[in-house]
């Protein structure tokens, strides 16, 4: 019977964890529908649908509740099965006892002894059975964990790989091909060669691969053919942690955490005071802002950056790069206008104008925004004739269909009359498209 009693327990415990993963699986659901919705209440509101997320709430609500109560229908069905087979023990040895007491085989003290035995028995065994179920059903609860830990990565650093070493800053792409699916290549061979203290902007329709070069400068992924050199070093031989401290980003989707103002701009460097917090707000322009806010640099920006708006949001991406302080800098998206004077600073300080320095941290070394930069100013993005990308030195156009359509030699001034090699980039980008 002990032995019914085991693979009863773990025959119904197996099948029931197919039962808790459908659970967790539409508790998932359930949770990413209610956060989708509340993140994104205004293209709810934008479309009235209202009615129509509270209605897919409900169906993914009811979805959980019949997996939960199936889930412990199940339950009660072990509990029953595992009290039936101990009760059915219990049962056959007592009357098994009492019989022999009556025909006198056995003492009343015999019967007693009987019944306490099982019972010392029964409870070890309910607590096995416990116990068991409960490691079962941990387990299933931290499958996505334990498969997310053992998941391998797919960008890794070589066991002895060096520091980046920046002296001039060129940079330099080979060869460069990459795509993110098999058959999709978006990078066709790319060779760029950008000297160190010029800017390139790169321009092209969507799908072209423009901000797929700075995830490639980050390491994000690794170029399925050609490399990538700064001073000539490979950056996939050197250390990645040395390679993204010199690169600073502002992103075309810019993502705050539900913190304050003063900490997701801090985020750019963790060790920065609080007046190089508000140099660096102040060089984009949003100092006088956070200033006007009732708790200043401590008022919460809510979950993604809900409280702001799009381009305080630009603002606050623009001074944590600032605070950084790279040596080379990838603008993924052009300025929202009401950025564009503080990017305009941005880029003087970049270019080391005196009027912008800021005096150097004691605490870290790290160069005055005074200084030249070494790397190049990048600003990749889908730009058409505005200021950001008519100052850059290089210009280079995409299509999706053959990678650089058009790359005219690097250039330190430009005529505004006649058009600019940006403006006349434009028109071949939008041919590949």
């Amino acid at each position: 019977m002990v032995a019914i009693y085991i693979a009863f327990t773990r025959k119904v415990t197996d099948w029931r964890a197919q039962i808790q993963r459908d659970m967790n699986e539409v508790d998932n659901k359930a949770i990413g529908r209610a956060v989708d919705s509340l993140l994104n209440y205004e293209t709810v509101k934008y479309f009235g649908a209202e009615e129509r997320e509270a209605k897919r709430y409900d169906e993914a609500i009811g979805a959980f509740t019949n997996a939960a109560v199936r889930n412990e229908t199940s339950l009660a069905w072990l509990n029953i099965g595992q009290s039936f087979i101990t009760n059915l023990m219990m049962a056959g040895a007592m009357i098994f006892t009492v019989w022999g007491w009556s025909r006198g085989q056995f003492t009343p003290g015999d019967v007693v002894l009987v019944n306490s035995l099982l019972m010392q028995l029964f409870r070890p065994l309910d607590m096995l059975g416990w116990v068991y179920r409960s490691i079962r059903q941990g387990l299933i609860d931290m499958e996505a964990m334990f498969g997310l830990l053992d998941t391998p990565a797919e960008v890794v650093d070589a066991a002895d790989a060096p520091a980046l070493e920046v002296k001039r800053g060129n940079v330099r792409f080979e060869g460069v091909r990459f795509g993110y699916e098999p058959g999709r290549e978006i990078l066709k061979g790319i060779d760029l060669d950008i000297p160190a203290g010029t800017s390139l902007a790169v321009v092209g329709p969507s799908g072209a691969g423009k901000s797929t070069l700075a995830r490639l400068m980050y390491r994000f992924y690794d170029p399925t053919a050609g490399r990538i050199l700064i001073d000539g070093q490979p950056i996939a031989e050197v250390a990645q942690r040395s390679l993204r401290s010199a690169i600073g980003i502002v992103p075309q989707d810019t993502v705050l955490f539900n913190d304050t103002i003063g900490y997701n701009i801090a985020y750019g460097r963790a060790e920065a005071s609080e007046d190089e917090i508000e140099g660096a707000a102040k060089g984009a322009a949003i100092h006088d802002f956070v200033n006007s806010l009732p708790q200043g640099y401590q008022s919460m920006v809510g979950e993604r950056g809900l409280k702001l708006s799009g381009g305080e949001k630009q603002r606050v991406a623009i001074a944590r790069t600032l605070l950084k302080n790279p040596r080379s800098s990838c603008w993924t998206k052009r300025p929202a206008r009401s950025t564009v004077a503080p990017s305009r600073r941005f880029r003087r300080r970049l270019s080391g104008s005196p009027a912008t320095a800021r005096p150097s941290s004691s605490r870290t070394v790290s160069r005055p925004w005074s200084e030249p930069i070494a790397l190049p100013c990048w600003r990749t993005g889908m730009w058409r004739s505005s200021a950001p990308t008519r100052s850059c030195s290089i210009a280079a156009a995409f299509t999706p269909i053959s990678g650089i359509a058009r790359r005219p030699s690097a250039s330190s001034k430009k005529p505004r009359k006649p058009p600019s090699s940006f403006d006349k980039l434009v028109p071949h980008a939008m041919d590949g498209a």
